[in-house]
């Protein structure tokens, strides 16, 4: 059975262009993999504990030394490598926050990401397939005034593609404050028509990503 690991991280419940879109795909993907499971982590509303000193030490360590307080810490680790290690197929809502990701992806990214295990050129993950919607609410495009402001999808296609081996695409709708800021009122057509296209591009690489069952 072939699985889709689906991670939403905007703040806001409805009224999301990153839900909207990742919402999209997701039901594409299922029209194509009925038989397929879709794992769903919402980070805002349960966010992943932060790495600290606790979880690293344990990673580090023989389980037979682990302190109750490690083993806990291990445990809920290994929960999140696995669920990644289980994956066909992987969906990102990456919206924009202060020219980076949400720090609740960030704490994901540091739980699952484990030297030694899936990592380097022997990955388990390489070649994994995974779609990031990133979602703004102005332009980084190159030749904007704030292109060399973009550290959303520059670091997520590094940490992806270098410590995973991951194939990464991205899915861009911008200016999604068009519609509530009045200096970009102008925008809104544009915003629009990048809205659009995310769905549609959304949903065709949902279809696209069919997966064959051994």
């Amino acid at each position: 059975m072939v699985t889709l690991l689906h991670l939403d991280s905007s703040l806001n419940p409805v009224g999301s262009t990153s839900r909207a879109v990742t919402a999209a795909f997701r039901k594409a993907w299922q029209e194509e993999n009925p038989e397929g499971t879709v794992v769903y982590r919402d980070l805002a509303a349960e966010p992943v504990p932060h790495l600290d000193g606790l979880t690293v030490s344990a990673a580090y360590a023989d389980p037979s030394t682990h302190t109750p307080e490690q083993a806990a810490a291990f445990a809920e680790r290994l929960k999140l490598v696995e669920e990644l290690e289980r994956a066909d197929a992987v969906l990102i809502g990456a919206p924009m926050y202060n020219f980076s990701i949400p720090s609740t992806l960030k704490a994901w990214l540091d739980q699952v990401i484990v030297v030694g295990r899936n990592t380097g050129p022997e990955s388990p993950l390489k070649g994994l397939p995974v779609t990031v919607v990133a979602s703004r609410g102005g332009s980084y495009a190159p030749g904007t005034p704030r292109a060399g402001m973009e550290f959303a999808t520059n670091y997520l296609e590094g940490v992806l593609t270098e410590m995973f081996g991951a194939e990464v695409d991205f899915i861009v709708p911008e200016l999604t404050l068009a519609a509530t800021v009045p200096a970009m009122a102008e925008l809104i057509p544009l915003a629009e028509a990048s809205y659009a296209q995310a769905l549609v591009d959304a949903e065709s690489k949902g279809k696209s990503l069919k997966v064959p069952v051994a």
